[in-house]
């Protein structure tokens, strides 16, 4: 789950990371409440920050800074509503709903620090870089050995002279070392408490008169942890996210919408990524990615049919289907009950093994419905290509 810069930073101000002076704002009268008060209260400026699910918004123009409090007002209005289009919004944009008003710092410094989880080696890994203020993928494509990483062990968790290796390495200056290493300290232990699988704090200022900030914060955190944290699952802002998605969620159903014409209903993520593998090497392209999961009654099938028939770029739909908790039987059940309630018209591929397949093949059989059988997942990636009008 994904959740908005200003209510990251309240959580990491929690632990006692040090975070600029700042509120978030979803209408002009309270952006402007919050500029004032900021400006009054001594700051040299403001920014004006649109808050949505995504980076790259100050390239995006979602991310301004003003001297006065007109200044601000004017990028209040620009920002606020406007569909903020970046490179990980995709061409559509993202509508901006909610702004974070914050003090100007004087940033001597932009620097990076990142906690991951590293899945070659099964640890956490706590990153560094002097390369702040740009996007760590580039850093690492361009120059690999700019980014520091010190990996924790999971029983000892992340040490202090670990953070300390960092700090050095960033090239702080000596009186900032020990309050750097408080503040790593400090960030890896709200990761840990929060059971979060990404926090980015990218920049990590320093300022002139030696202060440090996280300037930006990017947090991500396990859904599959989230039962523990009742007060962090209601930050979710539903808004941000696909309207396919939201409802996917509602039925435990793993959703993700992708741009392809090729619908695809899978049960186990290993054989839906194989699914849309072989779809894409057939010539087309997944419109999703929907894992039904190894133990989907037929309830669950058919509102993941539903569901998956509601993008309208979906030109035909390939069923994949290994029957072992999930018995084929009841997933035939689950799609003749679907295609009946919803009058789909689209060309259906199906390929199923598993548990009680004869049964399943049967149940197609005498639906009536116009289905096709597919043998293996070669043919049926053929079939479903075939029938969403070719190969791209």
């Amino acid at each position: 789950m994904k959740i908005h810069e200003y209510q990251a930073k309240a959580i990491l101000a929690k632990y006692g990371v040090s975070i600029p002076r700042g509120e978030m704002a979803s209408t002009p009268d309270e952006a402007e409440a919050v500029a004032k008060r900021l400006l009054d209260a001594g700051a040299s400026g403001v920014v004006v920050k649109a808050q949505i699910h995504a980076g790259g918004r100050g390239k995006g123009g979602g991310v301004k800074v003003a001297k006065t409090l007109d200044a601000a007002m004017e990028n209040v209005r620009k920002i606020l509503g406007m569909q903020l289009v970046t490179h990980q919004t995709g061409p559509e944009g993202q509508k901006v709903r909610r702004l974070l008003i914050e003090e100007t710092l004087p940033i001597a410094s932009e620097l990076y620090l990142g906690i991951v989880l590293d899945r070659a080696t099964a640890k956490l890994v706590f990153m560094a870089s002097k390369a702040g203020g740009m996007e760590i993928e580039e850093v690492a494509a361009k120059d690999p050995n700019a980014i520091l990483k010190e990996f924790i062990d999971p029983a000892v968790g992340f040490q202090a002279f670990q953070a300390r290796k960092l700090a050095f390495g960033l090239g702080l200056k000596a009186e900032q070392i020990n309050e750097a290493v408080k503040f790593m300290m400090a960030l890896y232990k709200a990761f840990e408490d929060t059971d979060a699988s990404l926090f980015e704090i990218n920049p990590f200022i320093t300022t002139t008169d030696g202060r440090l900030f996280a300037l930006d914060a990017k947090i991500n955190f396990d859904d599959n942890a989230l039962f523990r944290h009742k007060d962090l699952k209601e930050l979710r802002d539903v808004e941000e996210e696909d309207p396919l998605e939201v409802e996917a969620s509602k039925y435990s159903l793993n959703y993700i919408k992708l741009d392809g014409n090729v619908g695809c209903m899978v049960n186990g993520a290993g054989l839906a990524m194989a699914t849309m593998d072989i779809i894409q090497y057939a010539g087309g392209s997944a419109a999703n990615f929907l894992d039904v999961g190894g133990g989907a009654n037929a309830q669950q099938v058919e509102n993941a049919f539903k569901i998956l028939l509601s993008d309208k770029n979906v030109k035909a739909v390939l069923i994949n289907i290994f029957g072992g908790i999930l018995r084929v039987d009841t997933l035939a059940n689950g799609v003749v009950e679907a295609a009946k309630k919803t009058n789909i018209q689209l060309p259906i591929v199906l390929r199923l093994e598993g548990t009680n397949v004869e049964q399943g093949r049967e149940i197609l059989k005498k639906s009536g419905l116009n289905f096709i059988v597919a043998e293996t997942m070669k043919d049926a990636a053929e079939k479903v290509v075939a029938a969403a009008g070719g190969k791209k």
